[in-house]
């Protein structure tokens, strides 16, 4: 037992390749095996994550069970892990989301080794984001993450449809997606790495417990930063670059553009990560990095930050209102809903310090965890009807609640867990968020109120949005045509897939003291 929690992190990162390693050794054809090894070799994960849960201790400032081994010794990184209140809780929401979207792809016949073998090594990139304390590794994982989705919407996504590259050449949706998702994410990344190592050749080190105590006041200890420019335009640019590969990452608009296509032409489990888990890296990145290492210029730079939280906020909801596809209305949904995270951020950025930005910040990061629940289970239920329809068109839809009523009542339940209904898990996070940038906003005679309610006109839209795909789907005349030919109800393995997911939303709706009172130790920690 002491080996493990000695080496806890290191197991629950890379647990996923060795069961990856497994998966890779037997037969291509026993389709069945695979999918049921794939599913119990990301379940251990999960298990050592509630062991980590379990013995974190909520009371304690800082990292707990961290590993450190020389790894670079040239350039002075080093392996080193280690989880706060914030890492954990995405560490958890990775771990618990990557074997349900794994059961969801159950229903998956071609080349099942190598899909599941991608979803594994899916896992460790994300999960070496989280637990990463050395700049350096943190941005291998980053990249790590990146490749897996890549091939999972380029060979996996949906097969209709065409898109024009460039006038004159069509490629598959797919194809185009997944090219529009690497080009948008490396192009941030490459500004992100050269970022890094401008911070790494100044101060000398990568580990971040060095970097938060020097890289702030490092126009103090030096004049003159790489290449002779002055220490303070060294930290513009590296602020920049952080801040825009975050932005993408997220996606704030108008950085937002590849991201309903990745999730459209996506299969339904990888939309479940894409919207559960990879979106969560860009919000974390400005928690982990930018707030601790540029305090300065992102209290600057907070006013324009949550202009574009606003916007993402109140265009997203429109955006999604105006969907006809129901796939990409969800996708639309993750814009909206990320947009109160950045705007929370903001508004800690702004204000440094102070009650109403750590309630605000408490809020971002409980909302990253709830939207990770409800967004997956939302693209799940999408994938249902779709597999027993093959039409995402909420038109062609009408009526279904007496024909599956039991999916009915689940889509109703998780519709109302995104809007925000009281009672589920939504209505805590971004009712934290209003009232925190609310806070921020008033007492410190800033903006920030102003976007609060000028956010409003998106939450209003929420609610349009939401209501709008439960009536096209399952209320108003029945459509024949689904009736005539026996559309199935939901099944007892999807039921098992949405069972966890359900119980979270509740769980923290009613009682959310139990996840807030790790993360709020955290959150104090940055200021």
């Amino acid at each position: 037992m002491d080996f493990i929690l000695n080496n806890l992190l290191s197991l629950i990162l890379f647990v996923p390749v060795l069961a990856a390693a497994v998966l890779l050794v037997l037969p291509n054809e026993e389709k069945t095996l695979l999918r049921w090894a794939a599913l119990i070799g990301s379940l251990f994960p999960l298990a050592l994550s509630l062991t980590l849960w379990a013995n974190f201790d909520n009371s304690l400032p800082g990292f707990q069970f961290e590993v450190w081994h020389t790894w670079y010794a040239a350039l002075n990184s080093s392996y080193h892990l280690g989880v706060d209140g914030i890492s954990l809780t995405m560490v958890l929401l990775t771990t618990l989301l990557t074997p349900i979207a794994i059961l969801a792809s159950f229903g998956i016949t071609d080349r099942v080794k190598a899909y599941m073998i991608l979803f594994l090594l899916l896992e460790t990139g994300m999960l070496g984001v989280f637990l990463s304390l050395d700049l350096l590794l943190f941005f291998v994982f980053w990249e790590i993450g990146l490749v897996p989705m890549y091939f999972l919407i380029n060979q996996w996504g949906s097969e209709k449809g065409e898109r024009e590259l460039w006038p004159g050449v069509k490629v598959a949706a797919r194809t185009y997606a997944s090219f529009k998702f690497m080009i948008y994410t490396m192009a941030g990344s490459l500004g992100l790495l050269l970022a890094i190592q401008m911070i790494g050749v100044t101060v000398g080190s990568y580990d971040l417990p060095v970097l938060f105590n020097l890289w702030p006041t490092i126009a103090e200890l030096k004049g003159v930063g790489p290449m002779g420019l002055p220490i303070e335009t060294v930290k513009s640019i590296a602020f920049w670059a952080f801040a825009i590969a975050f932005a993408i990452k997220v996606p704030v608009w108008p950085f937002h553009t590849w991201l309903p296509d990745a999730h459209t032409e996506a299969p339904t489990a990888g939309s479940m990560i894409l919207a559960g888990v990879l979106l969560k890296l860009g919000a974390y990145g400005f928690l982990r990095l930018v707030l601790p290492l540029y305090p300065v210029e992102a209290q600057r730079y907070s006013g324009p930050l949550a202009f574009l939280a606003m916007m993402a906020i109140i265009f997203g909801a429109f955006a999604a209102f105006g969907q006809n596809d129901f796939k990409r209305l969800v996708a639309y949904s993750s814009v909206n809903h990320m947009g109160f995270v950045v705007l929370g951020i903001a508004a800690a950025a702004y204000a440094a310090g102070g009650n109403d930005a750590a309630i605000a910040l408490n809020g971002a990061v409980l909302q990253m965890f709830n939207h990770g629940l409800s967004a997956a289970g939302m693209f799940f239920l999408v994938g249902v009807i779709y597999e027993r329809t093959h039409t995402r068109d909420l038109n062609d839809f009408g009526g279904l609640f007496p024909l599956v009523p039991v999916y009915g009542g689940i889509l109703v339940f998780t519709s109302m867990a995104s809007l925000g209904l009281p009672g589920l898990n939504g209505f805590i996070s971004e009712f934290l968020v209003v009232r925190g940038v609310w806070g921020v906003g008033v007492n410190n005679w800033s903006g920030f109120a102003l976007f609060t309610a000028l956010s409003m006109i998106g939450l209003l839209f929420t609610g349009a949005y939401i209501l709008k795909g439960v009536k096209k789907v399952l209320h108003g005349p029945i459509n024949h045509h689904w009736e005539e030919h026996g559309l199935k109800e939901i099944g007892v393995r999807e039921i098992l897939v949405m069972t966890p997911l359900i119980v979270l939303i509740v769980w923290i709706g009613v009682w959310p003291a139990w996840i807030l009172d790790v993360i709020n130790k955290a959150v104090m920690a940055l200021f």
